[in-house]
């Protein structure tokens, strides 16, 4: 074996490095924000104000297995999916 030549472990490194921190500074914050994410979907309740996808503000009145009725204004009801909910604006 010559002693010129780096090892196949010293070749493959760089790549594992990168490998490695495109895990951690790219797929396991986004695994995390996903998880708080369904966090907060399945917390949803009924009261609670939230923002949706659209830019809607609104009041949530009822929610089903993956629907909620959000009021929008007074008497004015809106059906949506729960996965359109971006964040709850309760204080």
């Amino acid at each position: 074996m010559n002693s010129n030549n780096p090892s196949f472990i010293m070749q493959i490194m760089p790549f594992l490095l990168m490998i490695l921190i495109f895990y951690f500074l790219l797929i396991k914050p986004q695994q995390k924000q996903l998880k708080e994410r369904q966090k907060m979907l399945s917390n949803l309740k009924v009261g609670d104000k939230v923002l949706t996808a659209g830019g809607i503000i609104g009041t949530i009145s009822s929610l089903n297995n993956d629907q909620i009725e959000v009021e929008i204004a007074k008497n004015v009801k809106v059906t949506m999916l729960k996965s359109s909910v971006t964040s709850v604006l309760n204080n």
